[in-house]
């Protein structure tokens, strides 16, 4: 669950649905906020996971890439960042019954 950002307040996340980041397997995943719905095609390390975007922004075709870190404490941090356009980092917390790539 994404809980804050540094470009949007938490109304705006949860805009349409709460905000939330999936790291599936087979190396794809999803992202919604606001009004955004991505997949995500994935590459991971030991606690990164690089990304690449494509989705759509209130009917508008986006993409652009980012990367989310497991930190020490559980939480996560992704950087978010839209093809010539805003980068934002994004906090989450880490559903305990998940496992990533």
């Amino acid at each position: 669950m994404i809980v804050e950002a540094d470009l949007w307040e938490r109304d705006h996340l949860d805009l349409v649905d709460p905000a939330t980041i999936t790291i599936g397997a087979e190396n794809h995943g999803e992202i919604a906020f606001g009004a955004l719905q991505a997949g995500l095609d994935l590459s991971c390390g030991p606690n990164m996971v690089f990304f690449t975007w494509a989705g759509f922004d209130e009917m508008d075709d986006v993409t652009g890439d980012g990367h989310a870190e497991l930190l020490d404490d559980g939480s996560i941090e992704i950087t978010f960042a839209y093809h010539n356009g805003d980068e934002a980092i994004l906090k989450a917390k880490r559903d305990t019954s998940s496992t990533a790539c």
